[in-house]
Parts: structure tokens; sequence; C-alpha cells
């Protein structure tokens, strides 16, 4: 091995660590400014319509099912959650919905690989924000809309097309900062 090889070979981790420290640090000055988001997760459904689906009732919860069809001409931006009676972080976010849907924002619930009879428990005990409740059991739909895990949440336009996506509960703040201003905007 050549001198000027070995020196090649011994500057190849400082180079790596360069690399990634600039990559650490630009990530950093993004989520400073506002530009980077570390929770968001890309969709490729973003601007899309959802994917043709339908999905049972959730029984004895008074609250019709739906699928993809009730989604497409819709009178105003309207919320698809993906919950569960399971997770926790739903509790979270159920104040956020229920507020929501007092102020007239429609919004369709699929309980995600939950018992009937848990998911039912959950909403007499949480109040139902939902107007429209399906239940995805094998969790096949859930897929075909690329849902990372539960809680997960979609902005629907009165097109019915995805125009945000959020992974996680919504927050007071995720509702103020990044929600409203989005219903605003597709409303």
């Amino acid at each position: 091995m050549t001198p000027t090889s070995r020196r090649l070979l011994l500057g190849l981790p400082f180079a790596a660590a360069a690399v990634g420290g600039i990559g650490f640090y630009t990530a950093l000055q993004r989520q400073r400014t506002g530009a980077y988001n570390p929770r968001g997760v890309p969709s490729a459904l973003i601007g899309q319509k959802p994917p043709e689906f339908s999905l049972p009732a959730l029984p004895e919860s008074g609250v019709e099912a739906f699928g993809s069809a009730d989604l497409a001409n819709l009178p105003g931006p309207a919320l698809v959650n993906f919950w569960a009676s399971w997770c926790v972080p739903c509790i979270i976010e159920h104040p956020q919905l229920m507020k929501l849907s007092r102020e007239g924002m429609p919004i369709y619930g699929i309980a995600y690989k939950d018992k009937p009879a848990d998911s039912l428990q959950f909403i007499r005990r949480h109040g139902n924000p939902f107007g429209r409740l399906a239940q995805d059991a094998p969790g096949r739909v859930a897929i075909d809309w690329g849902v990372y895990g539960v809680p997960e949440s979609y902005l629907l336009d009165r097109q019915g097309l995805i125009r945000w996506r959020y992974a996680g509960p919504i927050t007071e703040e995720v509702l103020n900062l990044d929600l409203r201003v989005l219903m605003r905007r597709y409303g």
C-alpha cells in the first residue's frame, strides 16, 4: 500500500464525521427556523384522493360507517382520524377532536386494529367526536393510507383531496398552529 492510499484511508473516518456533522448542524438550523419538523412524516397521498375502501360500522355505536365514496365531495374540509382504544396518545388527542366536532368540523373516525367492544367503551367514556365511524380490524385500509401508527390524521379539502397528514396526537398547539390554518385555507 502506498503512503498516499494510507493517508486516504486514515482521512476517510474524518471525512465521514465532517459530513455527518454538517448534516446534523443543518437539521438543527432548520428546526430552529421551523423549516424542519422531526415528527413530520412524508405521505405520497398529499394532493391525492384517498385509496378506495369501504369499512363496516362500529356495532352499537349508532354512527354510520363510511368509505372512500363518502369522502369524494365534501361540504368543506374534513378530518379522517385513525385511532384505537388501546392508544394512550389517542386519549391526549381526544379533547381536541371533541372541540373540533363541537365547532362543526366533520370528523371521520376509523378504529384501527381494535376490538369493537373496546372502541365502543372508549367513545362512551370520552365522548364521540365522529360524525361517521368505521372499524378497520385487520388494518388493511390503514396500510393503504400509509398509516405508521395511531393516532394519525388526514385533512381533506372539499374535493376530497388529502391536504395534510399528521402522525401523532393533535395537541392544542398542533390544532392552533397547523390544523386551523389549513382549515381556513381549504374552507
